[in-house]
């Protein structure tokens, strides 16, 4: 039977340059206007009762090459369970085999969480009680940027997330926290809830998301540096996000994120903004010392390399929003390989643990919310 290689839905991005035999030969597509590329996502039909070699030529000329030692991509024949299967990189090429006993496969830098699960998210948690929906805006290829408010205290919370679309485990957290946030039953919710309001932003890079995108929006646009100046010609998402902040104002914002590199899910903080003071910072490291202590799947050993003083990017959104509103602001990085402190074997992180991380950083923000 012929392969059959397929990208052409919600979220693909692969673009075949050989078949030959068994091996197949693949590239990854640049995100629209930029040079940023690293996510892929893609089926295979027709390889029942092959062992077929994949190899990604152009790995090596990817945003994050030092990203693919030690990864291991996903793979899926049902579009639900997503385990990693080994995978190879050298001279430039990401490599790895699978023998198929099933006539279609899917392949994907992480498990997928596409634009139609976001409309089934946004669905299924707009019912539930106690939730309002808004629509703060508009992408640049005209999808909602949608935003669900839970809660009645005095405490503002901003959790959003996607702003890179090809960090699909950001997705999945936010499943996790507004299932949490939802749970009427929930003890710890319910008391969370009377003291703090949240605004939660599930994805907000719908076009980065549909088209395939690594880090970029339609306008190949980096929204992650535009929050010192979003206009609505390159940054309308960050446009509507941000005054909708300015609106409520701010008391703890989470930005969540993957890193490509670093096998440890870490947060990163605001040092180097004009108005640091050690009080403010010293929320954020207490933030990060009871949620190590909370689970497993986080740590504060690893993680990037703080700003020196009055050096922060204020273009960023953790930097920008504790700088404007003196929030505990944060940006967590779950990663694309695994969590080494506490590894799985066959699923490396995954959608479920990036779930559960949701509900630990609910229970320590529970913890500590009388104190932000």
């Amino acid at each position: 039977m012929t392969i059959s290689i397929n990208a052409a839905f919600d979220g693909g991005n692969i673009r075949v340059v050989a078949i030959d035999g068994d091996r197949i030969d693949l590239e990854i597509a640049r995100d629209h206007l930029s040079d940023f590329f690293q996510w892929f996502s893609f089926r295979v039909a027709g390889a029942a009762g092959r062992t077929l070699t994949f190899r990604i030529v152009n790995a090596g000329d990817s945003a994050y090459p030092f990203g693919w030692p030690g990864y291991k991509v996903r793979a899926s024949t049902d579009r639900v369970a997503w385990r990693m299967t080994g995978t190879r990189y050298a001279g430039g090429v990401l490599e790895w085999d699978w023998t198929a006993d099933t006539q279609l496969a899917w392949f994907a830098y992480f498990a997928p969480y596409t634009m139609e699960m976001h409309e089934a998210l946004v669905a299924r948690i707009a019912t539930q009680p106690g939730v309002t929906h808004r629509e703060l805006g508009t992408s640049l290829d005209g999808q909602a940027i949608d935003a669900l408010t839970i809660g009645t205290g005095a405490k503002q919370v901003w959790l959003y997330g996607r702003q890179h679309p090809g960090e699909s485990m950001t997705e999945w957290w936010m499943e996790g926290a507004l299932e949490r946030l939802t749970d009427a039953d929930d003890p710890i919710t319910r008391a969370l809830l009377e003291k703090a309001t949240f605004h939660v932003v599930p994805n907000m890079n719908p076009d980065g998301t549909r088209r395939g995108h690594l880090r970029t929006n339609a306008a190949g646009v980096n929204l992650n540096r535009e929050w010192h100046a979003p206009s609505a010609e390159r940054s309308p998402e960050v446009l509507c996000v941000r005054n909708a902040m300015d609106a409520t104002g701010v008391h703890v914002a989470m930005d969540i994120h993957g890193d490509e590199a670093i096998p440890a899910n870490f947060i990163a903080g605001y040092e180097g903004i004009p108005s640091w003071t050690d009080d403010h910072g010293a929320k954020f490291y207490e933030f990060g010392r009871r949620l190590a202590a909370h689970t497993p799947d986080f740590q504060t050993d690893k993680g990037y390399e703080k700003s020196s003083a009055g050096n922060a990017n204020l273009s960023m959104s953790t930097n920008q929003v504790a700088e404007r509103f003196g929030a505990l602001s944060m940006t967590l990085e779950m990663p694309f390989k695994d969590h080494d402190p506490n590894p799985d074997a066959e699923f490396g992180w995954s959608p479920e643990r990036s779930k559960q991380l949701a509900h630990a950083m609910l229970e320590t923000l529970a913890d500590m919310i009388d104190e932000v």
